[in-house]
């Protein structure tokens, strides 16, 4: 448990190590400070900040719930929660803390880690390009160009011909291990929504079409139907918004969890995880992304969005009301509001 200080909304709490669950004891709408005070890594104004910015957006209804996948688009649309979880082993919480939502499109660094990890770099660059794009996420375009490879493994074409390359490694055993590396990441076993799976297989024609390219076109070794399950379930693995805090936070920390201490990837694959997050991470708003924000981020159409501060820490984001662009609406103006107060951009000097 986390021995710290609760800046609930009302009032400072001090808490032991039995007490503070990610801030039970303040309903969790508190903003939960492990292990002490601020440090130099997380600015001295970081709980009135984050409290701020959750009052801020909480009024804000643009956007729309996905409407491709029936079970996200019956969520609660006014849920919102930020986090900050820094390589010094601190967190910071607020809003909806423990309110779990599924990975889906976050988790596609984390799988092209594991496969950089199995088959190295050069055999994952066979297959899949690190290039920006500006089309959609679920583009079929790049499929027919060229030399058929998808452009980056952050759409859905790379993602899935990156969950193919670790399942040719792995075989049976490839769901094990996936749900194996997300832990590392986030420093405790996640639980997988299983019936957000079989709703998701029974809509994702389109990507069922794209894993049917990668294999017609040499990507895709194994079994499309294998290959899909995995990817769907990789997608539906769950986190709340300090996990996924954590999971920046371990990539921020060169891959190793700086509360567990265990290493979930090699330090010098963090750099293409990293880089790809920054060129790729945000799809055809990337280039806007950068010009504005300035982190490596990745999003999904649950609501939930992740930067990453090398060096520093994680920052993480959930509000399932989207942009255009599939991003999370709020999700996108929190982080931006962070990374212009804080000076967080990797390109600011």
């Amino acid at each position: 448990m986390l021995d710290g200080v609760c800046f609930s909304l009302n009032s400072v709490v001090h808490l032991g190590p039995a007490e503070c669950n990610v801030c039970d004891a303040a309903g969790g709408q508190g903003a939960c400070l492990g292990r002490g005070m601020p440090t130099s890594l997380l600015p001295p104004d970081a709980p009135s900040f984050l409290d701020e910015l959750l009052h801020r957006y909480r009024g804000l209804k643009d956007g729309e719930l996905v409407d491709y996948i029936p079970q996200l688009a019956e969520v609660d649309p006014d849920r919102f929660a930020i986090a900050v979880a820094t390589v010094e082993g601190d967190v910071l919480a607020v809003g909806d803390t423990q309110h779990e939502f599924t990975l889906q499109s976050v988790s596609k660094p984390f799988t092209y880690g594991l496969a950089l990890t199995l088959a190295g770099r050069e055999a994952v660059r066979r297959k899949i390009d690190v290039e920006p794009t500006g089309d959609p996420f679920n583009s079929l375009v790049e499929l027919e160009d060229g030399n058929h490879r998808p452009y980056n493994p952050m759409v859905n074409s790379g993602a899935i011909a990156a969950t193919g390359i670790v399942h040719e490694h792995l075989g049976e055993h490839t769901r094990e291990w996936l749900q194996s590396a997300f832990a590392a990441y986030a420093g405790r076993t996640l639980p997988v929504d299983e019936s957000l799976i079989a709703n998701e297989l029974d809509t994702g024609h389109r990507n069922r079409a794209i894993a049917h390219l990668l294999k017609h076109f040499g990507i895709l070794a194994g079994s499309v139907d294998e290959v899909l399950d995995l990817y769907t379930a990789q997608c539906a693995t769950m986190v709340n918004t300090v996990d996924l805090a954590w999971m920046g936070a371990t990539l921020a920390h060169g891959g190793v969890h700086p509360r567990t201490g265990e290493r979930a990837i090699d330090t010098a694959l963090v750099h293409d995880l990293v880089t790809l997050m920054f060129t790729c991470g945000m799809y055809d708003s990337a280039g806007r992304w950068a010009f504005e924000v300035g982190l490596p981020a990745k999003s999904g159409v649950s609501g939930g969005v992740l930067a990453v501060v090398p060096g520093r820490m994680g920052i993480a984001a959930y509000s399932p009301r989207l942009a255009r662009g599939g991003h999370s609406v709020r999700g996108m103006k929190v982080l931006r509001d962070m990374s212009l107060r804080w000076g967080l951009s990797v390109i600011a000097w």
